[in-house]
């Protein structure tokens, strides 16, 4: 995807704060891109059959992105990692939201979401994006950035579930000995079906609104993204290397396909990018990329008292300090 144009006008470039945030925002538009080649190859080598499709795709109202989307394979049963650059007049639901007029935005990220196959391999979601809106004159009036990756798996390996915590942890750390608890607490907070009253997965680390403080700046706040991005690959593929080629039944299957179906319950009731992406005229087909192939509904199911299964779902009842 080649780099698309967001500047307004050239006298919006004129003063230095802007051209400060331009810098940042292009920074951070690079880094995706590349950072989707990196997983994607990755991913690729892991799974040893199946290859990313690629998709180029523009925006009407302004921008575009690029979905790269795996299915079939070995051991990824389906899977997207898209990156998005977009950019225009914010809808009116979102002036709402935001409370404003008349504002543009730039909005750029990278998600990701991969479903394995085999019920003993967690599926996993990341994303890291910028986001910045303008007034009528061009003029930025807010940005952030946002983020994080989380963890759900349908057969509880606590060594798994410590790892891609640790992993996550340690990036936290190298910026900040409190981000990783408050973090982490928030990702359990947010991914959350309330009407279930569990957690979708495990956790790990979820961030928004990350804007400029006197401790920490736009370039810092890149910096500390872009730290938990290139964590990503170290906090996952370890964990499906490990669990891979693990036997399953079918009943475990079943439950597989039962616990993706409250995956599919979040994304539609609950998650506020699936909403942004609904609502700013995205692309239906990347917005909607993260659900499962193959998923069941079953009546008022209860797994067995004592089983695997009832162990998965005490944890997304109370969430664990895995670190």
């Amino acid at each position: 995807m080649s780099r698309p144009s967001y500047k307004h006008s050239e006298e919006n470039q004129t003063t230095s704060n802007f051209k400060a945030d331009v810098l940042v925002k292009d920074q951070f538009f690079d880094y995706i891109q590349k950072l989707q080649q990196t997983i994607t190859s990755k991913l690729e080598q892991v799974d040893g059959k199946a290859n990313f499709k690629e998709d180029v795709w523009e925006r009407p109202e302004g921008g575009g992105g690029k979905s790269r989307v795996i299915e079939n394979g070995t051991v990824f049963e389906k899977g997207g990692v898209n990156i998005s650059a977009v950019h225009g007049a914010l809808p009116e639901s979102m002036q709402a939201y935001f409370g404003v007029t008349d504002a543009q935005f730039f909005a750029c990220g990278l998600s990701l979401v991969l479903h394995p196959t085999n019920p003993m391999v967690p599926t996993v979601h990341a994303n890291w994006r910028y986001f910045e809106m303008y007034d009528q004159d061009g003029k930025i009036v807010d940005q952030w950035f946002g983020g994080g990756q989380d963890l759900t798996p349908y057969y509880l390996f606590e060594a798994d579930a410590k790892h891609f915590h640790q992993v996550c942890k340690t990036a936290c750390d190298l910026h900040d000995g409190d981000f990783y608890k408050h973090y982490k607490e928030k990702c359990d907070h947010y991914f959350y079906n309330a009407h279930r009253n569990e957690g979708r997965g495990i956790g790990g680390l979820f961030f928004d609104y990350c804007k400029t403080t006197p401790k920490m700046g736009m370039q810092d706040w890149y910096n500390f993204v872009t730290e938990v991005g290139d964590s990503f690959l170290d906090a996952y593929v370890p964990i499906v290397e490990k669990r891979k080629d693990l036997s399953y039944t079918k009943a475990q299957r079943d439950w597989q396909e039962i616990r993706r179906g409250r995956y599919v319950e979040f994304n539609l009731v609950h998650d506020k990018g699936t909403l942004f992406g609904l609502k700013t005229n995205g692309r239906i087909e990347s917005i909607l990329m993260s659900l499962p192939p193959h998923v069941q509904w079953v009546y008022d199911h209860r797994p067995e008292p004592g089983s695997e299964e009832e162990k998965l779902l005490q944890v997304l009842k109370h969430p664990v300090a895995w670190v």
